[in-house]
């Protein structure tokens, strides 16, 4: 049983990489400005209506400190509070929020240190989870000396064949722990009685089946192409199809066009079937688990890859800042870890909800 529990623990070099090589090493984070994410809205608020939109600035908080401390400083329920991600503590991150458009002559009385409001504005609807188009991240890389080539290649090859859509780090708590005891919540054995808590332990096991549906997929040599059963999506329209095919299907997996789905299991989500399927139930198989031991969730799909937008990568006198964009819902960690090849944020600090180095989205 030992055995069985440490393979639920998050450990980047049990899962493989796309790209070869030694990586660029380095070290993330050092100083707070040396991770930044922008949220790029699915919207831009239309400048009037009864929802008052902010966009704030935040060093050293996570989205769900500052909504707490906003609410009892001017008085807004959470319920009234909208957002479309949550981001972490542990970089300078830009978000809108949304709140009631009555509260507008009180907003002035709030103060957090690390914090700064830099738009306030007017829209028809709440912002609602999700409502998010994209991530914008601007990651400086020290202890890196001359390696800002060798980073620009990896990045426009990611940008050409996608990144991995692993779950990061983050997803998965202090020392990546959570997922063993979501198996503890899936086989009733669990003593923690919080239901949110509890989804979010269940999230992380889910995550973990994922990830290793996406390793095998990299170990088999059918990453960027397809299989018959998968349920795959057009980038484009975001429309999802089955692969009954794949010799017919895969040409277009190639150019970028569609890309192959994994399951995040749960009572409203089939499990692929055929060659995909055999794939998806030895990631099951692997951990001891079935696809019925997750009907407590609604389920989900989830792209196995997706592709770096809008890349470039800066000299710096010791290391190098890359920047990109990445669709919401992937870890700027799975790009980071291919440039880098090292253990990049090893989920050593305690998980508080946030991710997507990010945004941890409960998408159900």
């Amino acid at each position: 049983m030992v055995g069985f529990i440490v393979s639920l623990v998050f450990d980047w070099s049990a899962l493989r990489a796309l790209t070869e090589g030694p990586g660029t090493g380095g070290v993330l984070r050092q100083e707070p400005g040396d991770f930044r994410v922008e949220e790029v809205p699915l919207y831009l608020p239309s400048g009037e209506g009864e929802h008052l939109f902010v966009q704030f600035e935040k060093t050293g908080h996570t989205t769900a400190h500052v909504l707490r401390e906003l609410g009892g400083q001017i008085g807004v329920r959470d319920r009234d509070i909208g957002v479309a991600g949550l981001k972490d503590r542990h970089a300078v991150t830009t978000q809108w929020i949304s709140l009631p458009g009555k509260v507008e002559g009180r907003l002035p009385a709030f103060a957090l240190d690390g914090v700064r409001v830099l738009q306030v504005t007017r829209h028809t609807n709440k912002l609602g989870m999700g409502h998010l188009r994209a991530n914008r991240f601007v990651v400086r890389v020290r202890g890196a000396a001359g390696q800002a080539d060798a980073a620009r290649h990896t990045l426009e090859l990611l940008a050409a064949r996608g990144v991995p859509n692993y779950f990061g780090p983050q997803r998965f708590g202090l020392g990546g722990l959570n997922a063993e005891e979501g198996l503890r919540v899936v086989r009733g054995e669990s003593r923690v009685r919080d239901p949110r808590v509890r989804r979010f332990l269940t999230t992380a096991l889910q995550s973990v089946v994922f990830n290793g549906f996406v390793n095998l997929r990299l170990e088999r040599g059918v990453f960027d192409g397809l299989l018959a059963g998968d349920m795959a999506k057009k980038h484009d329209t975001g429309g999802v199809f089955q692969v009954e095919d794949a010799a017919q299907e895969t040409p277009r997996a190639l150019r970028g066009e569609v890309s192959a789905t994994g399951t995040l299991f749960g009572k409203k989500v089939k499990p692929l079937t055929l060659d995909a399927g055999e794939l998806e139930q030895e990631a099951l198989a692997a951990l001891g688990l079935s696809a019925g031991m997750f009907s407590s969730r609604k389920g989900d799909r989830r792209l196995t890859r997706v592709f770096p937008e809008d890349v470039s990568v800066t000299p710096q006198d010791d290391g190098f800042t890359a920047a990109f964009t990445l669709p919401r819902g992937s870890f700027a960690t799975s790009v980071l870890r291919e440039i880098m090849k090292t253990d990049v944020d090893a989920p050593d600090t305690p998980d508080d909800g946030s991710g997507e180095d990010g945004a941890l989205e409960d998408t159900e």
